[in-house]
C-alpha cells in the first residue's frame, strides 16, 4: 500500500488532543462543510450495540447481496487495514479513492479541532453518498446518541445488538445508561430491532422507542431464533424458518443472524433466507488455516478471535464448550481500558493455560504481566511471552496437537491477520 493515505491519516490524528470527545457538533460543522453528503445516502439501516455489530452488518450485508443489492457498509475498527472501514457496493475503498476523499475532508476542516474517528466518518459518509448503491450500513463507533455516524435524520431501520458493560468512562456505569446511549441512534416512526437483552437495558430502549413512536421487534417478544438439530430456527410473526446455522461459529452468532433476518424481513427486500447463515466477519471465531503460524505450529488447530468484554468472554467459553474435546491453550493480549478481570472469569476451568502477551505497537496495551495476573486470579494457569510466535512456539512444543486460540483485542487480532497474511 502507497504512503498516500498512511499520511493524510496520520495528519488527522494530530487534530484534536483527545481519541474520544462526546459531542455531534464537529462532524455536524464539517459534513455542511462538505455539502451534507448524509442526506445524500442510500437508506440507510444504523446499527448499534456492544457485541455483534460487526457480525450482524456482515450477515445484513450478505442477505442484501444474496438479492442481488448494491450495498455500502461502514464499520470500525479495522483490523489489517484502515480501508476495511468502507466498502463501496460491495467492494472495498480503493487507495485511490481513499486517499482522495481523506485529502477533501482534511481541506474542508481547515485545520480546525476534530477527532479522527469523527473525520474519517465525514469522509466515509461522503465517499458513500457519492458512490450510487441500493443501501447503506452504518456502524456506530462507540455508544449512539452522540456517535460521529448519528447523522442521519431518517434512516430505514435501525438495530440495537445485545448491550453489556464496555466502555463505561464513556457510556454511564450502568446497564441502563449504557443502554440509553445506544438507543440515541432510534428516531422518530423508524422501526428498531433489538438483539437479546438484559431487562434492565431493554427497558431502557423500549422507553426510548415509545417516546419516539419507534414500532420495535425485540428478541423474545416479536421474533426469536434458536439453534435446533444442528440447525438454525428462526420465527417472528410470519411464521417459522428452518435454516443452516450460521457460517460464524458461537450460540451468539445465532441471535445476530436472527436479528438480521428481522431487519431484512422489514426492509422487504426479497432477500433469500438462507444468505444471512453464509456471512463471513473476520476475527469472529476465525480458524486460520494457512499463513506463516500454521507453519510454525502445523498440527495445532489456531483460531482468532477479538471479543474483549465479559459478554465476549462468556460466549468464547460458552462456544469452546461445545468444540470436540481438545486441550485448549489461549494466548491474550488486551487494551488497559478493558475489564480484564471480567473477561477472564467465564474462561476459568474452561482451558488449561493463558500465555499473556503485551499488543505491539499500541500505546494502550494492557502489560501483559498484568494481563497474566488477571488470569492467574480467574484460576487459569498463566505465563508470559514476548510475542504471539513465541507464546505459540512454546505451545506446540509441549502440546503440539492443541487448540490455541488468538484472543482479548481486536488490535492483536488485526496484527495477526497482517502477520499471518
Amino acid at each position: 500500500m502507497s504512503q498516500g493515505s498512511d499520511a493524510i491519516l496520520a495528519r488527522m490524528m494530530a487534530l484534536h488532543p483527545k481519541i474520544i470527545d462526546f459531542t455531534l457538533d464537529r462532524v455536524v460543522r464539517l459534513l455542511a462543510a462538505l455539502g451534507n453528503p448524509q442526506n445524500d445516502l442510500p437508506p440507510v439501516i444504523h446499527i448499534a450495540g456492544t457485541n455483534g455489530k460487526g457480525s450482524t452488518q456482515a450477515m445484513i450485508r450478505a442477505g442484501l447481496e444474496g438479492a442481488g443489492h448494491k450495498v455500502h457498509a461502514y464499520t470500525s475498527p479495522h483490523l489489517a487495514r484502515f480501508h476495511e472501514r468502507i466498502r463501496l457496493a460491495g467492494e472495498l475503498i480503493t487507495e485511490e479513492a481513499l486517499t482522495a476523499i481523506l485529502d477533501e475532508c482534511y481541506a474542508a476542516n481547515q485545520g480546525t479541532p476534530i477527532t479522527y474517528f469523527e473525520i474519517t466518518t465525514c469522509a466515509g459518509i461522503l465517499a458513500m453518498a457519492r458512490t450510487p448503491a441500493d443501501y447503506t450500513l452504518l456502524e456506530v463507533g462507540l455508544g449512539g446518541r452522540l456517535d460521529a455516524t448519528n447523522v442521519i435524520d431518517k434512516p430505514a431501520l435501525t438495530v440495537i445488538t445485545p448491550v453489556s458493560m464496555d466502555h463505561e468512562q464513556y457510556l454511564g456505569t450502568t446497564l441502563t445508561q449504557i443502554a440509553g446511549e445506544k438507543a440515541g441512534i432510534i428516531k422518530r416512526g423508524v422501526p428498531v430491532v433489538v438483539g437479546p437483552q438484559s431487562d434492565e437495558g431493554l427497558a431502557a430502549i423500549e422507553r426510548q422507542a415509545a417516546r419516539l413512536s419507534a414500532p420495535i421487534y425485540a428478541y423474545g417478544q416479536q421474533w426469536q431464533c434458536w439453534p435446533d438439530q444442528g440447525r438454525m430456527a428462526f420465527q417472528d410473526e410470519t411464521g417459522l424458518l428452518d435454516l443452516a446455522l450460521p457460517n460464524l461459529p458461537g450460540r451468539h452468532q445465532i441471535d445476530n443472524a436472527g436479528a438480521a433476518l428481522m431487519a431484512l424481513r422489514l426492509l422487504g427486500t426479497g432477500a433469500p433466507d438462507a444468505a444471512v447463515s453464509q456471512a463471513f466477519w473476520p476475527a469472529r471465531m476465525q480458524r486460520l488455516r494457512h499463513g506463516p503460524l500454521i507453519d510454525l505450529a502445523p498440527e495445532i488447530e489456531l483460531w482468532l478471535d477479538g471479543g474483549h468484554n465479559p459478554a465476549a468472554g462468556e460466549a468464547l467459553a460458552h462456544h469452546l464448550g461445545t468444540l470436540p474435546k481438545r486441550a485448549t491453550h489461549l494466548i491474550c493480549g488486551m487494551l488497559n481500558t478493558k475489564d480484564v478481570t471480567g473477561y477472564m472469569r467465564p474462561l476459568g476451568g474452561v482451558v488449561e493455560s493463558l500465555t499473556a502477551v503485551s499488543i505491539p505497537g499500541e500505546a494502550n496495551t494492557l502489560p501483559a504481566e498484568t494481563t497474566a495476573q488477571a488470569a492467574a486470579k480467574a484460576n487459569i494457569p498463566a505465563t508470559v511471552a514476548a510475542s504471539v510466535r513465541d507464546a505459540l512456539a512454546a505451545i506446540a512444543a509441549t502440546d503440539p496437537h492443541a487448540r490455541v486460540l488468538i484472543c482479548g483485542s481486536l488490535y492483536l487480532a488485526g496484527g495477526i491477520l497482517r502477520e499471518n497474511g
